[in-house]
């Protein structure tokens, strides 16, 4: 365990204003062998707050990024729903950047090379960066050219000296994941070349609030953003967003597009000024708009534990489709464990075989709903429901339902 700071990572401001406490958790992607459940488990304080000066919801850094993004258990690959999302994306931008070969596509934190691919299909030069090198060696096998190195501004530096500027520089789900917020974007900076474009995608804080999505919060997403705190992080260093679009990804995403500010070709669009009004409306300025949030929580899991609790009662049994880092964070807050939850399983051969943090619960293959023929089926990334209860449909032969735990408990049948 590291020192952490009490201090905003962005503006430094002391952090004395609790957003969200949900007790402690081990790292929610520190999947265990068996022979390590005899072993000791870390478990730290899983505590957000707010800034009382920008706004920005964090949580504090208890180990380091080494120790968490070294060897990681999340492949991009395993969502259907995921890569159409990033092939029309990268259709996208192919066309509104007119992107060709003479152009650069750089992401930052690539992971298997899912999305990198699709640009690569149209002979369109690619590079990753991806801290965990089990992962990038899947990418690299798929012919992605991959950087395995942690991204800053030192890094930035050395690409920058090796022609390696991006006129297409991309960060997916990876913003939250970084302490040195600061140092980051700065590194962002340096790489883009003088009229190029960033975009990034993130959880959007409004959607986390709004629909109580407590789960998303867990010690590999240090930072959780509004529109308006990472408007203040990226014009620190220079940057400008110009554009953003609301995605349906991660149970409600942004995705901001920025600039070097003294680009003025690219004018800042009217979406950026409405979502910006729309958050100054809910209070996203005053410490008073983040009160509620950690209330509303307790309400969720009173009402999970009350479902598990009375399937007990009545003989009916739960099992769970999926191994997320958010499923962690909700059953070790929520205190379900296998004698709840008797296993879950998940598409990743990577998971399979292993055992959920904290609470142990084991993660077999797909095939085992099937035999086990479960009562409720219990989906941990309800961020997927739809895409996953067409997978499952076949538990309905035998009267299985669906249970759907945020934004609040649903069963479907």
């Amino acid at each position: 365990m590291i020192a952490t700071h009490d201090t905003c990572r962005f503006c430094q401001t002391p952090l004395e204003h609790s957003f969200c406490d949900l007790g402690m958790t081990p790292l929610s992607n520190s999947y265990l062998t068996q022979q390590q459940l005899e072993r000791g488990e870390a478990f730290y304080p899983l505590h957000a707050y707010v800034c009382s000066e920008c706004f920005l919801v964090q949580v504090k850094e208890y180990e380091l990024p080494q120790n968490i993004f070294g060897d990681y258990a999340y492949f991009s690959s395993y969502s259907d729903s995921w890569l159409k999302h990033c092939k029309q994306y990268a259709e996208k931008m192919i066309e509104d950047l007119k992107l060709d070969p003479s152009k650069q596509v750089i992401e930052i934190a690539s992971n298997d090379g899912y999305l990198l691919q699709f640009f690569k299909e149209r002979n369109i030069p690619v590079l990753g960066v991806e801290p965990a090198a089990n992962v990038a060696k899947v990418a690299e096998e798929k012919g992605i050219p991959s950087l395995v190195e942690f991204f800053g501004s030192s890094l930035a530096e050395e690409m920058k000296a090796k022609n390696m500027q991006a006129d297409l520089l991309i960060g997916n789900n990876v913003l939250a994941h970084v302490p040195a917020l600061n140092d980051f974007v700065k590194g962002l900076k340096i790489l883009l070349r003088a009229d190029g474009i960033i975009t990034m995608e993130f959880p959007h804080l409004l959607q986390l609030m709004q629909s109580y999505q407590f789960d998303t919060i867990y010690h590999e997403h240090f930072s959780y953003f509004s529109l308006l705190a990472v408007e203040k992080v990226f014009n620190a260093q220079g940057l400008k967003i110009f554009d953003v679009e609301e995605l349906k990804t991660h149970g409600g995403s942004l995705r901001i597009y920025a600039t070097h500010r003294e680009n003025a070709q690219r004018q800042i669009h009217p979406r950026v000024l409405d979502i910006k009004e729309r958050e100054r409306g809910l209070h996203f300025e005053e410490l008073g708009g983040y009160a509620q949030f950690a209330l509303d929580v307790q309400q969720i899991k009173s009402d999970l534990l009350s479902f598990f609790l009375d399937c007990k009662k009545k003989g009916k049994s739960v099992v769970g489709y999926g191994a997320p880092a958010k499923g962690n964070t909700l059953l070790n807050f929520c205190g379900i464990r296998s004698q709840f939850l008797k296993f879950t399983v998940d598409r990743s051969p990577h998971k399979q075989g292993h055992f959920l943090p904290g609470t142990h619960i084991p993660i077999y293959a797909v095939e085992e709903i099937a035999k086990a023929k479960p009562d409720y089926l219990f989906i941990l990334p309800w961020n997927l429901k739809e895409e996953i209860m067409s997978q499952m449909a076949f538990i309905r032969e035998w009267g299985g339902k669906f249970v759907i735990p945020i934004p609040e408990l649903e069963i479907l049948e």
